[in-house]
């Protein structure tokens, strides 16, 4: 691993490649932020894969890119008179202090080398939050601070970006009205409003109305999403996980298809059934060896 020192002077050579491009390079002088914006969420999907793969490798290479476009952002807002990478860092490490009056005291808001407080001791102005010990206590301190912040949120869910994808955005919801104490009591009282939106789905759904049966579809993912909240486990990650799962089985159909010289759309679906099990169990085989 490298030093302190090393990782900010891979920082500064970063930002001084950057200088270069955006001067003598056509493709990196005519970005904008509009311009930017796409690539940007596709390379945040992309470590995203890397993330939900485990493949550290790609992790690493894929921050790289995300950080170019924080970089690239930063420079263009300096070119324009906004803001430039030193203010990006330091409002990010304000924030950050403010945030945490169980770490730092105010007072380090705004000091180059900010200091800890002793283990155990809190800001004077924490008092009026609860000592956080635990990684919940931060999280429901972080809402309240939030909302006390100059030009932090002015609800407790206006924090949520509109554009998040909305299995995401459910559960964000859901997770910031946990923290100020709108949440299930008994997490497994969930699964009563769980199999009563899936009734009231299949009731709209034998009635043909289209409209409402969309209603009550958004209301049982939402409500399976909260159940996968009450249980720690992240939908959006679990999704994925299911995604990629069925994406190598029915891939594992397509590879004997062609084996067999028999397209997919002339297999019977029990011959594709007897493929998907084949491939299912082959993955089961693989998982308890590696146990």
């Amino acid at each position: 691993m490298h030093t302190r020192e090393e990782e900010k002077a891979a920082f500064g050579r970063l930002l001084d490649v950057l200088d270069t491009l955006r001067e003598r390079c056509p493709w990196d002088r005519k970005q904008t932020n509009q311009s930017l914006r796409p690539n940007t969420i596709e390379e945040t999907y992309e470590l995203c894969d890397a993330l939900v793969n485990d493949d550290r490798e790609n992790v690493c290479k894929e921050l790289g890119d995300v950080l170019l476009h924080v970089c690239f952002y930063a420079k263009i807002g300096r070119e324009n008179g906004d803001f430039d990478m030193a203010d990006v860092c330091n409002r990010l490490v304000d924030k950050l202090i403010f945030r945490h009056p169980h770490v730092y005291h105010p007072s380090q808001v705004g000091a180059p080398h900010p200091r800890p407080l002793p283990y155990g001791e809190q800001g004077e102005d924490a008092g009026e939050f609860q000592d956080a010990k635990t990684a919940q206590q931060v999280i429901e301190n972080w809402e309240q601070i939030k909302l006390r912040e100059k030009d932090g949120n002015k609800s407790v869910l206006s924090g949520v970006p509109s554009a998040l994808p909305s299995l995401i955005k459910a559960y964000r919801i859901q997770d910031k009205a946990r923290n100020v104490g709108f949440d299930w009591e008994d997490r497994g009282d969930v699964w009563e409003k769980v199999r009563e939106e899936l009734g009231e789905l299949e009731a709209e759904l034998r009635k043909g109305d289209r409209e409402k049966s969309a209603d009550e579809l958004g209301d049982f993912i939402f409500s399976v999403i909260n159940a996968a909240r009450l249980y720690h486990l992240n939908p959006d990650t679990a999704l994925e996980r299911t995604n990629q799962k069925f994406i190598r089985r029915f891939n594992y159909i397509e590879e004997h298809s062609i084996k067999a010289g028999k397209p997919l759309a002339e297999m019977t679906l029990g011959e594709m059934d007897r493929l998907w099990n084949e491939a299912k169990r082959l993955e089961h085989n693989k998982q308890n060896e590696q146990r």
